[in-house]
């Protein structure tokens, strides 16, 4: 079993203490997007709702990877966090108030995206900094794990508390999640391994040294071209499920946490069979990455034409489950190919084509659900998604 990084007590503290701040994410998902959904009862704002929690990340991403590759990760990470805690603070006072309407909901969720996209480098770094080299890739398929179980639990629980205590409650017990990862951070001791040529080299030139590197790495090039196609054409469709669970079914707050619980499922899953498989060799994409996104594509259509609520929740935890096992390859992939000083910048890239690509397409797919209805919107993402992930295997391969 690929569970090395366990053996790292500094990596044990930091899992441990990220379980709450996952749940907290998953909570805060699936709680905004019900707000938007109650608010509006429109896809269209659904989709610029997580197009504003996304969008961050595909302007600023990058940015924020080279300043991470010329700070201390340790006091990044807590200073990010501390971002997101005093956010799930505001997010309640305005629902209080009663002042949380569109305008606000946006830009709550525009502030809570940003620190998101400053903290996902962040992230991407302290985790490979608290292992020896060898434990790389079992730290992105534990932190996978991690994540993943967070967006069983987290939504599952989300739902539950809107559905019996209101959406007052659901934010409320998000904010109570950020303190334990706050105190677990104070712990930790990474490694020490100050990035000296960004630190050097003027912020633009470390920016754009980082963009050639990953452009000039073929495997690299071809995973961020991978994730921003799946991101676009299939997770986005994760980011819809408040206009499936209760525009399409009707099954309301409810629905959507079990729905979001069942990609989170299948997630977990994905987090699970790379954890138990032999650990993932360097300098290869495996097979069984394009395959699984390429079923998770031609589901998708099968989510509207069946009509079948059971087979839906099925339909979803594929789609969990393709996106994470391809991304936590992609990502090992990408991870197992950097020094400690390119990891916050190339990773910033990864950032960026996986959740600005989310972004993008969940905008494209609320409008087209909107204007088309839900069963022509997933048939025409399905087959696009197909069309286009085999051109670019063909071009990649030529």
């Amino acid at each position: 079993m690929n569970l090395s990084a366990l053996t790292f007590k500094d990596f044990r503290i930091y899992i441990c203490g990220n379980i709450f701040a996952s749940n907290a994410v998953w909570m805060q998902r699936v709680t905004i997007g019900w707000i938007a959904w109650d608010l509006t009862a429109s896809a269209s704002f659904v989709g610029m709702v997580a197009f504003a929690n996304f969008i961050p990340s595909l302007l600023a991403g990058p940015l924020f990877g080279v300043l991470v590759d010329r700070v201390r990760v340790k006091q990044a990470a807590i200073f990010t966090q501390f971002l997101s805690f005093m956010i799930a603070i505001s997010f309640y006072a305005f629902f209080v108030l009663g002042i949380l309407n569109e305008l606000n909901l946006l830009f709550l969720t525009l502030c809570a995206g940003t620190v998101v996209s400053a903290h996902s480098p962040v992230r991407m770094s302290l985790g490979p900094r608290l292992v020896d080299s060898t434990s790389v890739a079992s730290v992105v398929t534990l932190g996978a794990i991690n994540f993943n179980l967070a967006r069983l639990t987290g939504p599952a629980i989300a739902g539950w508390i809107i559905a019996f205590y209101g959406i007052q409650a659901s934010l409320f017990v998000q904010i109570l999640c950020y303190p334990p990862f706050l105190v677990a951070l104070s712990f930790l001791r990474p490694r020490r391994e100050l990035a000296l040529n960004a630190q050097k080299e003027a912020f633009i030139k470390a920016l754009t040294s980082g963009i050639l590197y990953s452009i000039k790495n073929p495997l690299i090039l071809r995973a961020l071209l991978i994730t921003a196609l799946s991101s676009f054409l299939l997770r986005s469709v994760l980011e819809i499920l408040p206009v499936i669970a209760d525009g399409f079914f009707g099954r309301g707050a409810t629905g959507l946490g079990l729905l979001t619980s069942c990609a989170g499922f299948g997630a977990l899953l994905a987090g699970m069979v790379k954890a138990c498989s032999s650990g993932q060799p360097p300098g290869i994409l495996p097979k069984y990455v394009p395959v699984s996104i390429f079923f998770g594509f031609a589901f998708i259509p099968l989510i509207g034409l069946c009509g079948s609520w059971s087979l839906t929740l099925g339909f979803i935890s594929y789609l969990g489950f393709a996106g994470t096992l391809s991304g936590i390859s992609l990502q090992s992939a990408i991870q197992m190919e950097l020094e400690d000083s390119l990891r916050g910048r190339v990773m910033s890239l990864w950032t960026m084509a996986a959740i600005g690509g989310t972004a993008l397409g969940a905008v494209f797919l609320g409008w087209f659900t909107d204007n088309l209805g839900v069963v022509p919107a997933l048939g025409l993402t399905g087959s696009l998604g197909c069309l286009l992930l085999v051109i670019l295997l063909r071009i990649a391969d030529n």
